[in-house]
């Protein structure tokens, strides 16, 4: 759930961020996946850290 959480706010992040810049529609999509999956693999390995420290 972590992850999911973590890549669908990287997509609003870097959507967002693309806008901001007056960035077009490709630049937004473009924005938007890199973020998702920057996010995503932080989500990851905060997943993989959780699961070691707590079992």
């Amino acid at each position: 759930m972590i992850v999911i959480t973590f890549i669908i706010i990287g997509a609003l992040v870097g959507t967002l961020t693309a806008r901001k810049r007056k960035g077009s529609k490709a630049d937004m999509l473009q924005y938007g996946t890199v973020y998702a999956i920057a996010f995503g693999l932080g989500g990851l390995i905060l997943t993989i850290l959780i699961e070691k420290l707590v079992f």
